[in-house]
């Protein structure tokens, strides 16, 4: 595919508009329209703005579709996106070219199309809102504003290119584009009800009155100073310059950086010093006031333009890129305070710089405005992002001048340095993906079910629901269908279902694994009073479970809730495993632990505890003819010490778990060695024995790079626990434990940096030394039975049923996979009772039974926020019935919904693409939309100069297509049948034509 949009004519845009809402209700995707306030306007420039909030200079005020996207979703203040002399293929924009997962970068920074072709742009969606804002009743014709935003430098702007763009822009009315409007306006007058001739004689040409200077980092202050004079003095034009974080100084921006965890960030001091200085700024800034007073024109600055960082990484294409959301607020917020204080609250500031829903009240009720944004709408929700927003802004005090509250952005620049919200994660980001890819039909898919969320494929949705509509009794049914252990898993489970979580793009991931609990709370006593045990199936063989942990347990309820007879030996005294005996009880009571115990033997499963199990020779002996072995990875790795020793974790954790953390015989200093989950545990038991004054974590690098899961490390850090990164330890005497101090090298495969040893040493307080460097599976008894094993001790199975070289001899859990995570261990039990029986484990799959997909769709958009108090299992999207996140956040609509035989498919159309690779970033699927989803093309060239599988419609009339599917191209006609294509695929281009012909024309 081509990178190059095209852009759509004025009737074609018109047309697509009208038909579109015609058969849905929505224009351009976007389902809610927005109705401004008629009591509420903000004056600018002379013009008016029923909300102060937009988008800004970027992707989503490139093209006509963009601008009216925003326009209906509730913007009235627009930066179009900046025009320079270098445009359409001269400008060198890799692709992808945005990056906006969790804070944004992106490579471009102005308009792909050649200036002419902007303007057309601009010019058309301001025409189009004049006619949308009055046909659709969404507010005044004259309430919204457009600015116009150029670079880099005078030479250019002076050019005669620039030069005629501002102008016209000005005064469109004597532009071809401008009588292009007018006319097909007219020819479609019949097809609008509130609109006649008179009102377009009368739609105003002056599409923009002020405008905003962007500069390129290091222009200097002269020449900005040169260029303002020139839009202020010769161009008449309101004027904005805009102001970056450099003004702020390297250190300072370094500091904020790696406080609020975006240390990973890399920038050197160069732009800082070759930018405009604070000094510069204050002096040039009062004498471009003055100058503006003396024209009777505003004049005011833009924060922020970016932030440039190195591309460190492999982020994004090139070896620079520009910084922006919630990373870039605290140092945006910062350079407002700085220039509002140095013009004592009187300098008309327009933001931007990680502005969002989260914030926007702070900003506004602090005298800053106009407000745009840009990486939030990047995100899921997108557009329609800006209707919340909007809504805000409208419950708040309009003011008649302008006046920044100094005190309130003290405040603002405060809580931005503290807030948890501009807090980046302590740990390495989990990608969000599933490894599937994505399927040219029915993508739709809950990403927390898929490969590398949920190992047991989980019904999520399906429980969320039904919490969410207090039904928790068939929200537990639901979730013991596959998950035997409700009560543990609702506690302690890795969840890495919340990993992939869509709402994750929002405010933050459901947390999926409380809900759980939140049901088995609310109905496990309903749930028992109302199961029925299972009957016994005649003359089926008997399994024997040899371990009585997760896996075991697990195993045994499957296969007895199918009526098979299995005994479950284990050589504790009590059933659980580590859950039981090794987990601290401050994390799961033993109450909850055996709640789950209780589910498996009302299922019938025999249990044998409190010695070791018969041999498999026994075992077989006795009549059992399957056997699965489902012990956990008890053996420990030696924390190697030139002197002294250390002491096993598991040992640590088991023998303060029985005494109950009532007594210490470790001393006043412990120290724990490790950085996974068990050396968490230790730690945090070791902080609340009696008697300790600190207990100590040493780990070879640093949080970052840590193994242990985020939540565990700050469960560590709110329990007091002491940190002490970058230590690799080398002896113990005398109560001090010897580090040599390491440094972090290049990152290995897992993505982690290498710790590298310095040659210094540090000593550490330490009466004990627990090590908690990893465990192991007991190889040699899987050996000893006559199971194969692998180089690394792991047991050789069969991958889909897990059974052995040994006939009916299935090993599951940490014997499979070495130390497993809980839910790991229930998916190995579900493979092996799957192998020995039939497991109907699919009776309440509830995800896509009687739901209106106008409810998840409602969703779209919605930031949970303490105002609207929505609960955890509400907040779910419902990906499985709708996602669309692909169509959500493209910001040029290359991605459309065409309902097919009244399923809602995806369709690309390769002609609104400029390759961003936004898409790619939030489609669940190890895929790009942009590339892997079936596609339309509007010329026959397109079509050749692209792989992706999709169609040209060479005569609609007759339905001949011009069709790529898989390596296969050729000329079908759709009346005719086509058996080596997917019925789905014809009937998907049938529908296009039939029904969505608008996309079609140019």
């Amino acid at each position: 595919m081509s990178d190059i949009m095209r852009p759509i004519s004025i009737e074609a845009l018109l047309n697509w508009i009208l038909e579109e809402f015609k058969r849905s209700g929505t224009i351009f995707g976007v389902r809610r329209l927005y109705k401004a306030d008629p009591n509420k306007t903000l004056s600018l420039f002379g013009e008016q703005m029923e909300t102060p909030v937009g988008p800004a200079a970027g992707p989503h005020t490139q093209l006509a579709q963009n601008i009216i996207a925003s326009y209906l979703t509730g913007s009235r203040f627009f930066e179009l996106k900046t025009v320079q002399t270098i445009d359409g293929e001269d400008l060198p924009v890799a692709k992808p070219c945005i990056s906006a997962r969790d804070e944004g970068y992106n490579v471009e920074w102005s308009t792909e199309l050649r200036v002419p072709d902007a303007y057309q742009e601009y010019v058309k969606a301001w025409f189009v809102l004049k006619l949308l804002s009055r046909e659709f009743d969404l507010g005044s014709p004259d309430g919204f504003i457009f600015n116009m935003s150029v670079g880099y430098d005078l030479k250019g702007i002076k050019t005669p290119k620039i030069q005629a763009y501002i102008d016209q822009m000005q005064d469109a009315s004597q532009t071809p584009i401008w009588a292009e409007c007018l006319a097909t306006a007219k020819e479609m007058l019949p097809r609008f009800k509130r609109i006649d001739s008179d009102y377009l004689a009368n739609i105003d040409p002056h599409v923009s009155r002020s405008i905003t200077l962007s500069t390129l980092h290091g222009c200097p202050p002269a020449e900005i100073e040169r260029i303002a004079n020139h839009l202020l003095t010769e161009k008449h034009l309101n004027t904005f310059i805009k102001c970056n974080p450099t003004l702020l100084g390297f250190d300072y921006a370094r500091q904020t950086m790696n406080e609020l965890g975006f240390d990973y960030m890399e920038f050197d001091d160069h732009h800082f010093v070759d930018d405009l200085q604070f000094e510069d700024a204050v002096p040039m800034i009062t004498r471009l006031r003055a100058e503006a007073a003396t024209q009777r024109l505003s004049f005011g600055v833009k924060i922020t333009n970016t932030f440039p960082v190195d591309i460190a990484q492999n982020e994004l294409p090139g070896e620079e890129m520009y910084m922006s959301g919630r990373s870039l607020f605290p140092l945006s917020v910062a350079v407002a305070k700085k220039l509002s204080d140095a013009f004592h609250g009187e300098l008309q500031i327009s933001y931007s710089g990680g502005a969002d829903i989260f914030n926007i009240k702070d900003l506004f009720e602090a005298g800053i405005w106009p407000i745009t944004v840009a990486t939030t709408l990047l995100k899921p929700g997108s557009y329609q992002r800006i209707s919340q927003i909007a809504n805000v802004l409208t419950s708040l005090s309009y003011p008649t001048r302008v006046q920044l509250d100094l005190p309130k952005l003290d405040q603002l620049v405060t809580k931005a340095k503290h807030q948890a919200l501009y807090q980046k994660s302590i740990k390495l980001p989990i990608s969000p993906k599933i490894e599937e890819k994505l399927p040219l039909l029915d993508c739709y898919t809950a990403p927390c079910r898929g490969t590398g969320g949920c190992p047991i494929d989980q019904d999520v949705p399906a429980y969320l629901r039904y919490v969410s509509e207090g039904k928790y009794l068939d929200a537990l049914k639901v979730i013991v269908d596959r998950n035997p252990l409700p009560f543990i898993t609702g506690t302690i489970c890795a969840h890495p279902c919340q990993t992939k979580c869509t709402r994750q793009f929002y405010e933050g991931s459901i947390d999926i694994r409380g809900v759980k609990l939140d049901a088995a709370e609310h109905a496990y006593d309903e749930l028992m009073a109302t199961m029925k045990k299972p009957e016994k199936k005649q003359d089926a063989v008997k399994t024997a479970v040899v371990g009585g942990g997760p896996a075991g347990l697990s195993a045994g309820y499957l296969l007895a809730r199918e009526g098979m007879p299995v005994t479950i030996f284990e050589k504790d005294e009590q059933m659980g495993g580590v859950c039981s005996q090794i987990v601290p009880e401050f994390r799961i009571s033993m109450a909850s632990v055996q709640k789950d115990i209780d589910l498996t033997k009302f299922m019938g499963a025999e249990f044998k505890n409190g010695q070791a199990a018969p041999s498999l020779d026994e075992l077989h002996a006795q009549g059992f003819t399957n056997v699965i072995y489902a012990m956990g990875a008890w053996h420990h790795r030696n924390l190697k010490l030139a002197k002294g020793n250390a002491i096993n974790s598991l040992e640590f954790l088991k023998a303060t778990r029985q005494d109950k953390m009532e007594h210490n015989p470790y001393g006043e200093h412990i120290v724990v060695v490790g950085g996974g989950n068990t050396a968490m545990d230790c730690v945090r038991v070791a902080s609340r024995l009696p008697g300790v004054k600190k207990a100590s974590l040493v780990y070879r690098r640093n949080k970052r790079n840590m193994p242990a899961d985020e939540e565990e490390l700050y469960l560590a850090l709110d329990d007091g626990v002491e940190f002490l990164e970058l230590l690799s330890p080398t002896s113990l005497e005398d109560n001090q434990l010897t580090c040599e101090v390491m440094e972090l090298g290049e990152r290995d495969a897992s993505g982690r940096r290498k710790p590298m040893p310095t040659g210094r040493f540090t000593t550490v307080p330490a009466d004990t030394v627990v090590s908690a460097v990893g465990e192991t599976i007991d190889t040699h008894y899987y050996q000893q039975v006559g199971i194969e094993t692998d180089a690394r001790g792991l047991v050789l199975s069969e991958p889909t049923t897990l059974e052995t070289n040994l006939k009916n001899v299935y090993v599951i859990g940490d014997g499979n996979r070495g130390p497993a995570t809980i839910v790991e261990a229930i998916a190995d039990a579900t493979k092996a009772a799957k192998d020995i029986c039939e497991i109907h484990n699919e009776r309440s799959e509830q995800t896509n039974l009687n739901v209106d997909r106008a409810v998840p769709r409602s969703k779209r958009g919605i930031m949970v926020t303490p105002e609207n108090g929505i609960s955890q299992s509400a907040r779910c999207l419902e990906c499985s019935t709708i996602c669309e996140s692909c169509v959500d956040v493209c910001p040029n609509r290359a991605n459309i919904v065409v309902n097919v035989n009244g399923d809602p498919q995806i369709m690309h159309i390769d002609r609104m693409c400029n390759e961003c690779g936004n898409c790619e970033t939030f489609c669940p699927y190890s895929s790009a939309p942009y590339k892997d989803k079936f596609t339309l093309f509007n010329s026959e060239p397109d079509f050749y100069n692209s792989t992706n599988q999709g169609f040209y419609v060479v005569d609609a009339a007759a339905k001949e297509c011009l069709i790529r599917v898989g390596d296969i191209v050729e000329t079908i006609n759709l009346n005719e049948t086509n058996m080596d294509i997917a019925n789905g695929l014809l009937d998907m281009m049938e529908t296009v034509i039939d029904d969505y012909s608008y996309c079609l024309a140019d």
